[in-house]
């Protein structure tokens, strides 16, 4: 009987099989996806009673949203919400202040966040559209001003 070079060993069968199914779990996932992250719903009811000049500028490189606050006002203990979906909180945006947050600490109800970007993804970044600041669970939101990336997707 002519043994096959090609054959997979009978004791590493097990093995193989288990790494076959990891990589195919790993590829299956298609978003970030974290259910002990899960947030809150979108307020929709609550609608944006104004827009202020705070800047929100993309980094596709860093996976980051740097947030540049040009107005005299300061915001403290705030929900941030990226395209009526996404939120998380920030404690401080001091007037004239630049923070700097990355995509990826966001979540949406289910646990989902957005596709951050960074050098090593595999999805396109999600696009930054609409970003607003609510200041009290029944307050009006705030807008403001999404600008898009400085270079384009790749």
């Amino acid at each position: 009987m002519q043994r096959d070079p090609h054959a997979v060993p009978t004791a590493a069968r097990p093995l193989a099989a288990a790494l076959a199914a990891a990589l195919l779990a790993a590829g299956c996932q298609n978003y970030p996806y974290d259910p002990t992250k899960a947030s809150r719903a979108y307020p929709f009811q609550l609608g944006q009673g104004s827009l202020v000049d705070v800047q929100v500028i993309p980094n596709l490189e860093t996976g980051t949203i740097l947030l540049v606050n040009a107005t005299a006002t300061s915001y403290a203990n705030f929900d941030l919400w990226l395209n009526q979906r996404y939120v998380r909180h920030v404690d401080h945006l001091k007037a004239g202040e630049s923070v700097e947050l990355h995509v990826d600490t966001f979540w949406d109800e289910r646990g989902e966040g957005p596709f951050p970007g960074g050098w090593f993804r595999y999805y396109q970044p999600t696009p930054i559209v609409l970003v607003q600041i609510q200041t009290a669970p029944d307050a009006p939101l705030v807008g403001l001003i999404a600008k898009p990336p400085d270079v384009d997707r790749r």
